[in-house]
């Protein structure tokens, strides 16, 4: 098989971007053997799929100095990046640790599958007295290390949380961040394509980001949506609109059947401006002050140290953990903190490193009638490169969800959300995904119940004065009874979903995995699941909160806001460690938000 004879053509510019993990680098290949490096080289030169003459062309060497430096290319510094870079009058450069998003990253129902690798921090908490206990008392948290940041990995969800979720920030302080004046940033990032099944009340046309459902859903996913009728939870055509509540196929970042990550909508169409400038596998270390301002980041390439400067501003953008701890390796964050792993203090700020926290959850497995369905295949290989359709152009059942209220909190202000997990068109991880375990031989589907309002809060600390060394992170995840009780009444909803007649009518068997310490807990009784809750914990990847936004009255805030720092000049955070709270959902919309949010103060702070 030849590139041609798919309609796929050798790439026509001068340095097409072939490089990053293949598939078969991920992947177990036995039977895969010889057509998994096929389909990964027909992927990687694929023009609607690898994109390669799209790509940014990274600077080797940048300038001395820029009017904005953003660091972290992920959810949200993309946005900032692009955003600023709308004025030509501006020089911007965008840092990243990692490398661009290799062509399978693109491929939807590779989900998950470059997860512990290269493009992974692999961070992991430490000490947990609560969580993970199976696990050494340590949960896995992977974060990205790429081009796009967690966005060429994560399962594109668009959700935005709920109105509740901002009009706690504003009581927290957060002035500014209501419910209304925050739709407009959502709204104007959205490129809607199905207003008319959606309402265009909530949703914008026209904007950078594609949202659109998946081209394909396996069956089961419907028999769900029949399971939440059947139970009442009932069923919602946008989460993000009327009715809040019920289960869903949800709006996905995606493109006619590939991924979109931040980096691809953000800066590839936008890769040709001359005061735009993407520097990669370069990992910023500490930001540079003098008298309180921020005037230029130290970053480390090729084990060599440089300096680059800004004229204007700084833009942190680098994620819940790496933000937190070039703060925190710059000086800045906890005074008595910092004198004693021997950082000189440059600004005494409390909060810097506390207020993390995460969504949490448990999931419970299921066995149907019949053996495993391999939707990677030739023929779903052949249909995806033809036109991005069938099994390869979706997350399989990762891409249902339900939003639930528990007994703890209101309706229109849901504390629960059903993930799903199964039927995924892709190759045996090298990386273990729990989710897409196959027990007995046969077809496998996993249900999970997360607490969207988590209560607990952990903190990040260094462990040394080494800007190298991996951050302490403490997650402190399930300490309070409540965010182990609504994890609990998540599952008793998966329960009577799994009990239907739709599902009854699939022989839905649930697999039994009674962990040795829970076992003295009478079975399925609320003791023995939060039992198991805090031995097999299943952290979500939306850690947030370690950079909260607050006024200056708050002693635990650490940028204003408008995202500045307090108490430093020339000094913003822009990503999911501002929030005061996790959004009630899946969170890359809202980082988005917070990057349009962020690029707009800047605008107002230099143009009005």
């Amino acid at each position: 098989m030849a590139l041609s004879d798919l309609g796929v053509e050798s790439p026509n510019c001068s340095q097409p971007f072939l490089g990053g993990l293949t598939m078969p680098d991920v992947c177990v290949t036995n039977h895969l053997a010889l057509f998994l490096p096929l389909l990964s080289t027909l992927v990687t030169y694929h023009p609607k799929i690898g994109d390669p003459c799209g790509r940014v062309k990274p600077v080797k060497k940048p300038d001395i100095n820029y009017d904005f430096i953003v660091v972290g290319a992920g959810a949200a510094g993309p946005v900032v990046a692009e955003r600023l870079s709308e004025n030509p009058d501006w020089k911007v450069l965008l840092i990243e640790a990692g490398d661009d998003e290799p062509a399978g990253a693109e491929i939807p129902s590779y989900l998950q599958a470059y997860l512990g690798t290269s493009m992974d921090w692999n961070y992991k908490t430490s000490d947990e007295p609560y969580a993970c206990l199976a696990n050494n008392r340590s949960c896995n948290w992977p974060r990205g290390k790429n081009m796009g940041g967690c966005t060429a990995h994560h399962g594109m969800a668009y959700h935005r949380g709920h109105a509740k979720d901002y009009e706690r920030w504003v009581k927290m302080g957060s002035t500014g961040w209501s419910w209304n004046e925050v739709l407009p940033y959502f709204l104007m990032s959205e490129d809607n394509r199905e207003i008319g099944r959606v309402s265009e009340k909530y949703h914008g046309t026209g904007g950078i980001m594609t949202v659109e459902r998946f081209p394909w859903q396996p069956p089961f996913a419907w028999d769900i949506l029949k399971a939440a009728n059947e139970t009442k939870y009932g069923v919602s055509e946008d989460l993000v609109g009327d009715k809040i509540t019920g289960f869903t196929v949800a709006q996905t970042l995606s493109k006619d059947g590939v991924r979109q990550s931040t980096a691809a909508a953000y800066l590839r169409p936008y890769r040709n401006r001359k005061n735009l400038h993407v520097l990669l596998n370069a990992t910023v270390t500490t930001v540079l002050t003098r008298n309180k301002k921020a005037y230029a980041v130290k970053y480390v390439l090729n084990k060599r140290i440089y300096t680059v400067k800004a004229r204007r501003e700084i833009i942190l953008s680098a994620g819940a953990i790496n933000s937190p701890k070039i703060l925190l390796d710059s000086g800045i964050g906890p005074k008595d903190h910092l004198k004693s792993v021997k950082v000189p203090v440059v600004h005494d700020l409390p909060g810097v490193g506390e207020n993390l926290h995460n969504h949490v959850s448990y999931g419970l497995d299921f066995n149907l009638d019949g053996p495993v369905e391999q939707e990677l295949n030739v023929d779903s290989a052949d249909l995806y490169l033809y036109n991005q359709t069938g099994p390869l152009s979706s997350t399989g059942l990762a891409q249902v969800t339900g939003i639930i209220a528990s007994n703890f909190t209101t309706e229109d202000d849901p504390d629960i959300q059903i993930f799903f997990a199964g039927y995924q068109a892709t190759c045996t991880s090298k990386q273990t995904i729990a989710d897409l375990q196959v027990t007995n031989n046969k077809q496998t589907v996993r249900m999970t119940s997360v607490n969207i309002q988590s209560r607990s809060r952990g903190y990040i600390r260094l462990r040394n004065n080494k800007s190298e060394s991996l951050p302490y992170i403490r997650s402190n995840e399930l300490e309070h009874f409540e965010d182990k009780a609504i994890i609990v009444a998540g599952i008793r909803v998966i329960q009577a979903i799994a009990n239907t007649t739709v599902m009854q009518k699939r022989n839905l068997k649930l697999i039994k995995q009674i962990s040795e310490p829970c076992s003295k807990y009478e079975y399925d009784s609320d003791d023995y699941w939060m039992c198991e809750i805090q031995w097999n914990t299943r952290p979500e990847n939306h850690q947030a909160g370690s950079c909260k936004m607050g006024p200056i009255s708050d002693p635990m805030a650490v940028v204003d806001p408008k995202l500045k720092v307090h108490g430093i000049e020339g000094l913003r955070v822009a990503d999911a460690s501002i929030m005061p709270q996790v959004v009630s959902g899946n969170p890359v919309a809202a980082i988005n938000m917070i990057g349009e949010r962020c690029a707009d103060f800047i605008k107002k702070k230099y143009l009005e």
